[in-house]
């Protein structure tokens, strides 16, 4: 419990300051490159304070001057402050809607261009997010989206969400498949408890979406790429 109070306590404590300094400061430029920079070092810090250690490997296989689409597996609350500040450059996300209702952290996201997302199932819905989407990336930012579309219980890997695969096939975006595991027994879904330790983080080389035929051959081999890092028993 002490790691959930000390990550929880970081980011109030830092979060402060970088709402107050630099929300004002994005409003009057205009740019969110500094309040994003900000948040990102605020993520890994409380990470760092609460005893969780990360193991990153394939960064060296990302162009630092190309746009892509990341797409992870899902298995912890601790996954986006922990793989977002991993990315190179500034990235949009994925998420549910109702996280943009959250104040000021909501507000950010909006200014973030975030990208919300319906769970209602209609494809109305999926083709707004994904036109979003498209703009983002026209607008020179990574995409990243847990392609699960939601946590998974028992760290097993779930099916994927078709709408990050017919945007990456529209705009020809490459897709970095990444792996994470350690996560699922640090911060197990439905609960708040944090326990420390090691969280592994592997980025795959990036597929181009010329290379395949078809949507579902795409996304059969980002799954492929993400599950062949993955412990044996996660791989269902």
């Amino acid at each position: 419990m002490f790691s959930s109070i000390a990550i929880l306590a970081s980011y109030l404590v830092l979060g402060f300051p970088a709402a107050l300094i630099g929300l004002p400061w994005t409003l009057l430029t205009g740019d969110i490159s500094f309040l994003y920079r900000w948040a990102m070092w605020i993520a890994n810090t409380g990470l760092k304070i609460g005893g969780i250690r990360i193991d990153v490997k394939g960064r060296e296989r990302l162009d630092p001057k190309q746009r892509y689409i990341f797409m992870s597996n899902h298995i912890s609350n601790l996954d986006p402050p922990l793989l977002l500040p991993l990315l190179p450059g500034r990235t949009s996300v994925f998420l549910k809607r109702s996280l943009m209702k959250i104040p000021l952290l909501g507000y950010a996201m909006r200014l973030g261009n975030f990208i919300p997302v319906d769970r209602d199932g209609r494809v109305e819905s999926a083709i707004e997010s994904v036109a979003t989407a498209r703009k983002v990336i026209d607008s020179g930012l990574h995409v990243t989206t847990f392609v699960e579309g939601t946590r998974s219980r028992d760290g097993r890997l779930l099916p994927f969400k078709k709408g990050p695969f017919y945007l990456a096939m529209e705009t020809g975006t490459p897709i970095v498949p990444i792996s994470i595991w350690g996560t699922e027994s640090m911060m197990k879904k439905g609960s708040m408890q944090i326990t420390p330790g090691t969280a592994h983080v592997e980025f795959h080389p990036p597929l181009w979406p010329r290379e395949y035929g078809t949507r579902e051959q795409l996304l059969a081999a980002v799954r492929q790429s993400i599950a062949s890092s993955l412990p044996e028993w996660m791989r269902s």
